[in-house]
């Protein structure tokens, strides 16, 4: 399902799909409402793309305030493209976050984070056993289906079955701007995705990625009523959610984020 529960305010986009849940919260951030200046302008949360440290602080102290209740912590993996999922079980040190392109938890009020800026955000709730997961998925991730074992690491430490799951699929780039060599093509087909749902042959290729994620949700028995795909093209909306094809690697990144709370508090 696209985008028809969305929500946006100014520093944040919202997943509508998630408002009859009354203690998850989910957002992905946009440019604005931040302290960033140049290509990280103005709303960078994330320390591992070259932003100054202070602002990046400030930033996240401005996030923190701007949610219905502050996190205890946020969890921000420093990813590097693996298909590497980490359960947290107490507040995580940054070697723990290391090299992690997935999180899992079932605590309450700790914010789980991916980064992205052309890459897909995938925020996933299991609404019965009450665990949330935060997926990072570029072409590397998708191809090795991070989400597929995102889910298949809920099931295995928390009994999650994928009829109970929501899932939301963020802004990121879309099949018509994302270009791609034959190689990124064959590593798909290699993968064995349905390469008719997720390619199409302009003057080169193009990959969808969003579909290719929605396929792995499909997969394990997420029902097609309980995804939301936001259908932004960072690529073509940079001027309100950071893109590295746009503005380069040091530039900033969106920020999604999906937290647990009891459920008075929200």
């Amino acid at each position: 399902m696209k985008n028809n529960h969305l929500g946006m305010n100014d520093k944040m986009l919202e997943y509508g799909i998630l408002k009859p849940y009354p203690n998850i919260f989910a957002f992905s951030t946009t440019r604005h409402g931040g302290v960033g200046e140049g290509t990280y302008a103005t709303f960078n949360c994330t320390h591992y793309c070259g932003d100054r440290p202070e602002n990046v602080s400030r930033n996240l102290e401005i996030l923190g305030a701007s949610l219905p209740k502050r996190p205890q912590v946020f969890v921000i993996p420093r990813q590097t493209h693996t298909t590497n999922v980490r359960v947290i079980t107490d507040v995580p040190s940054p070697e723990e976050l290391q090299d992690v392109d997935a999180v899992v938890t079932h605590l309450k009020d700790f914010c789980l984070c991916v980064s992205t800026a052309d890459c897909v955000p995938v925020l996933i709730y299991d609404k019965v056993r009450e665990v949330i997961a935060a997926v990072h998925a570029g072409w590397r991730g998708t191809v090795g289906r991070i989400v597929e074992k995102t889910i298949e690491t809920m099931r295995s430490h928390y009994g999650s079955e994928g009829k109970d799951i929501v899932a939301c699929i963020g802004p990121s780039i879309s099949l018509e701007s994302f270009e791609v060599g034959d190689e990124v093509y064959d590593a798909f087909a290699e993968a064995g995705f349905d390469m008719n749902r997720i390619a199409k042959r302009y003057e080169k290729w193009h990959l969808d990625l969003w579909e290719a994620n929605r396929l792995q949700l499909l997969n394990q028995g997420v029902l097609p009523e309980n995804m939301e795909v936001a259908g932004i093209c960072t690529y073509q909306q940079h001027e309100d959610f950071f893109s590295a094809r746009r503005l380069g690697i040091q530039s900033g990144r969106i920020l999604s984020g999906i937290m647990l709370c009891h459920s008075e508090e929200l």
